[in-house]
């Protein structure tokens, strides 16, 4: 089994029919893990597909295969890409990965200035963020609007959370800032700016020596010759 046998596809209202059995399969999920998610209602789920707020993947032959959607927080200044789960007949054929692209592809074209964050326990999701560009971060810059921690409720190690003033937790902060990215990439253009000028200017002077080290030549050439 491989990725090419599945479709992943932003999700629209034609397959909220799997909304019960994917939020089924989260619930299931954070049980294995032993912590905690935003409880979602198969409705919330499946408006989401209404909204073109979600990725799902199907399986060559119709079956659900893995599911992702969007979140928005603090007026669209944060978008969260939340609830990533895999059937766990389709595991280990990398979908994880090809659904975080894709849903971090559909949040960049929806909220192209929005910073992405998210919070994790998952060695793997952690891994796929870095490859994206997201970056380990405090709480403090993350989204402060309480109805995003509200959705901490449900976890587990909600009261570890609150003990800790929403300071930290069990799960891991990561953010991509596309203002910030853009200021890196602007930042290293200069440096290879730089180093192209400082280049042509060390070859343009090399050039000037080599013409009046020929231009000498030619002189004393010149010279021998009259003698």
């Amino acid at each position: 089994m491989t990725i090419q046998d599945f479709d992943i596809t932003v999700a629209t209202a034609q397959h909220a029919d799997f909304a019960p059995i994917i939020c089924d399969e989260m619930a299931e999920s954070a049980k294995a893990r032993g912590t905690g998610i935003a409880q979602r209602s198969p409705e919330y789920v499946a408006n989401k597909m209404l909204e073109g707020k979600a990725v799902i993947a199907l399986h060559k032959d119709g079956t659900w295969a893995g599911f992702c959607y969007i979140e928005t927080w603090s007026h669209g200044d944060f978008v969260a890409n939340s609830g990533l789960i895999v059937n766990p007949n389709y595991r280990k054929a990398g979908l994880a990965k090809a659904i975080k692209h894709k849903i971090f592809e559909l949040s960049r074209s929806k909220y192209p200035k929005a910073k992405l964050f998210g919070l994790t326990t998952g060695l793997a999701v952690m891994k796929i963020n870095s490859e994206i560009g997201y970056e380990p971060v405090t709480y403090s810059e993350l989204t402060q609007d309480e109805e995003f921690w509200k959705g901490c409720r449900s976890c587990v190690n909600y009261d570890i959370l609150m003990s800790k003033d929403r300071k930290n937790c069990m799960c891991t902060a990561m953010l991509f800032d596309p203002e910030a990215i853009q200021k890196q990439y602007e930042e290293k253009m200069k440096k290879i700016t730089h180093k192209a000028t400082l280049l042509e200017r060390i070859e343009a002077a090399f050039k000037k020596r080599l013409e009046k080290f020929e231009l000498k030549a030619e002189r004393l050439k010149q010279k021998a010759f009259t003698w």
